[in-house]
C-alpha cells in the first residue's frame, strides 16, 4: 500500500511524564488553601455586638480566653467554663497558664502579652471578674474583651 496506510495497531501507552508535575501542583494548591485551626472551641459563643471598635496591631502577643456554657453538658454541666488552648480550665489555673503563654514569647515582647476574652454574651458578670482577678495576679494587665461590629442600617 504505500505511505498513507491504514494502522492497524493503537498505541495503548498513557503518557506519565507530567504526572509528577500535576501531584506537586494538587500538592501546593491544597497547601495554600487550607486553613490551619488554632484551637477547638468546646464553648458556646456568642460574641455581643459593639458600635466603637479598635484593631489589634501585633497579634502574636495574643492569648486568647473563651467563657461561655460548655457544648457538651452531658458531660461539664451548665454553668459558665473558662477555655485556653483547647482545655477547659479554673480560675485557680489562670496564673500557671498565662505564665506558660509568656513563656512561649520572645523575651522581649513578654511584657506585651495581652489576653483577648472572648466571652458569650449570656455570662454573668462573676465569672468574668473572677478571670479579671487572677489576671491581675498574674501581672496581665492587658485585657481586651472582643465583640463583633455593629451592623448599622441605613
Amino acid at each position: 500500500m504505500g505511505k498513507f496506510g491504514k494502522k492497524n495497531k493503537v498505541s495503548e501507552n498513557i503518557p506519565t511524564s507530567a504526572l509528577p508535575d500535576i501531584i506537586f501542583m494538587l500538592l501546593f494548591f491544597f497547601m495554600v488553601t487550607t486553613v490551619l485551626r488554632d484551637q477547638e472551641i468546646l464553648v458556646e459563643q456568642k460574641i455581643p455586638q459593639a458600635t466603637q471598635l479598635q484593631k489589634l496591631q501585633k497579634k502574636t502577643l495574643i492569648s486568647y480566653i473563651f467563657i461561655g456554657k460548655p457544648k457538651n453538658t452531658a458531660l461539664y454541666g451548665t454553668e459558665p467554663r473558662i477555655q485556653a488552648n483547647d482545655a477547659l480550665m479554673n480560675t485557680t489555673e489562670i496564673v500557671q497558664w498565662v505564665n506558660q503563654e509568656r513563656d512561649k514569647l520572645p523575651e522581649a515582647d513578654r511584657g506585651g502579652i495581652t489576653i483577648s476574652m472572648k466571652v458569650d454574651k449570656d455570662v454573668k458578670m462573676g465569672p468574668i471578674s473572677d478571670v479579671q482577678t487572677e489576671l491581675r495576679e498574674a501581672d496581665a494587665r492587658r485585657v481586651l474583651y472582643a465583640s463583633v461590629g455593629k451592623v448599622v442600617k441605613d
